[in-house]
């Protein structure tokens, strides 16, 4: 399969590396309504040739960036218990710390467009790669827990705008293959996730025991991600041209209004439910296991399990979304499948633990799934940034809730039914906006109507 994209890339590349004249691209078919592009009878240069190492470069970025995406977030998951020891946290402010990341996303997330359009998409998302390694160095040795909260916001401010930016960047320079570079972003995204879950208590115990520097070590990762970024930055003239492609002797689109279209409020919910879903596994699935017997360094390979599952089916399920009109039934099967994980986890937890975790690695893949949709319902690049950015904030905000919500019920109650009802009776509405942002329409032509 990558053998494939390999082939596929270096015919993209040597298209763009030596055409140099400007051409009238045949009219856009409605396979361009569904976000892909559609086969061209002549080729279709940017103003600027895109050049070999450029493109190859993007792809190392897009890889390196995204493996960092979400180790801020499951690796503090693994040692939960210990930071709260270790910073005299009740169940409450931990419920408040889970709730951060969605914080975060939604309020940073939303500048992004702005950034990238003033200095350029490879330019935020290399700062943001800078921010990540800050926070992460800088936040196991605040001493308190406003410090902590403090510099996890700054890790988590590079995490948002690069979030909103990675579709862009997809689109912009990849076209042709949004669905394959989706799932290649999405599958390295998804080993970062899992990785951090499955090394980080053993790694700690590795390291001397101390959960600081068992977070701090993946500050190294991070600043690997920014390396890729700098030659883009210095040479902006390789990016190509962001100007969205018409067809012959059509007018000049108006500014999209994207609260006016139904597609893209049905994203951001889709989007906002299975953020809850995702962030309360990665904050609280090992303390469940771990209060039902499990072993602390089994419960977080357990996380693990479940984020790896992401590993192959973010790269398989955006090519299958690509390839459906409705994208539908792709969200009714993901949802089916955490409905089955809950109901284990309230059921039998540690019995059926490996079963559980699988189950919610497969409902967990809806996020691949979303940002495949953003790319998909959007015709253009500046429609993509719109879109990415409202899907994202509006979605981070309807999950901030969540994870402070459960760690309530969890103190409250004393147990783990209240929760895990709450978890399942979400995925309801989950896949009810799925369905309907699954759609086969664009954002431009709801927002025009």
């Amino acid at each position: 399969m990558m053998v494939g994209m390999a082939s596929e890339e270096t015919r993209t590349t040597t298209l763009k590396a030596t055409t140099t004249v400007t051409t009238t691209p045949r009219t856009t078919t409605s396979t361009a309504d569904r976000g892909t592009a559609p086969a061209e009878a002549t080729p279709k240069p940017t103003i600027a040739p895109t050049r070999a190492w450029a493109t190859r470069l993007v792809v190392v970025g897009i890889v390196l960036s995204a493996l960092n995406l979400r180790p801020a977030v499951t690796s503090l998951g693994a040692l939960l218990e210990e930071v709260r020891d270790g910073l005299g946290m009740s169940g409450s402010v931990a419920g408040l710390l889970t709730s951060v990341p969605p914080l975060c996303f939604a309020v940073f997330g939303v500048m992004a467009p702005r950034l990238a359009r003033r200095f350029g998409p490879a330019a935020v998302v290399g700062a943001g790669m800078v921010a990540i390694t800050a926070g992460l160095l800088i936040r196991p040795y605040t001493g308190s827990t406003a410090g902590f909260l403090a510099a996890s916001a700054l890790a988590l401010m590079g995490i948002a705008v690069s979030n909103v930016l990675m579709p862009v960047i997809v689109k912009r320079w990849f076209p042709d293959r949004v669905g394959s570079m989706t799932g290649l972003y999405s599958m390295a995204l998804a080993l970062g996730t899992s990785a951090a879950a499955a090394v980080t208590v053993p790694m700690t115990e590795t390291l001397g025991g101390s959960w600081r520097t068992g977070l701090a070590v993946w500050a190294g990762l991070a600043a690997a991600a920014v390396l890729p970024w700098l030659p883009l930055v210095r040479d902006r003239r390789t990016a190509p041209a962001p100007e969205p492609v018409r067809a012959a002797g059509e007018r000049q689109p108006a500014p999209l209004r994207i609260t006016r279209s139904r597609t893209a409020w049905a994203l951001a919910v889709f989007f906002g439910l299975q953020a809850t879903a995702a962030y309360i596994t990665m904050g609280w699935m090992p303390q469940i296991f771990r209060d039902a017997g499990v072993p602390a360094s089994t419960a977080g390979v357990l996380l693990a399990v479940t984020m790896v599952m992401g590993v192959p089916l973010a790269f398989v399920i955006p090519r299958l979304a690509t390839r459906l009109p409705h994208q539908g039934p792709i969200v009714l099967a993901l949802g089916a499948s955490g409905l089955v994980g809950y109901a284990g986890l309230y059921l039998a937890p540690a019995d059926g633990a490996w079963v559980w975790a699988l189950l919610l690695g497969i409902s967990n893949c809806a996020f691949p799934l979303a940002l495949t949709m953003v790319g998909l319902r959007a015709r253009t690049s500046a429609g993509v940034a719109q879109l990415s950015a409202f899907a994202q904030s509006t979605g981070y905000l309807i999950s901030i809730p969540g994870p402070l919500l459960v760690g309530v019920l969890y103190q409250h109650s004393g147990g783990w039914g209240l929760p895990i009802a709450l978890m399942a009776a979400l995925m309801i509405p989950q896949m009810a906006v799925g369905v309907l942002a699954g759609r086969d329409r664009t954002v431009e032509h709801e927002a025009a109507r």
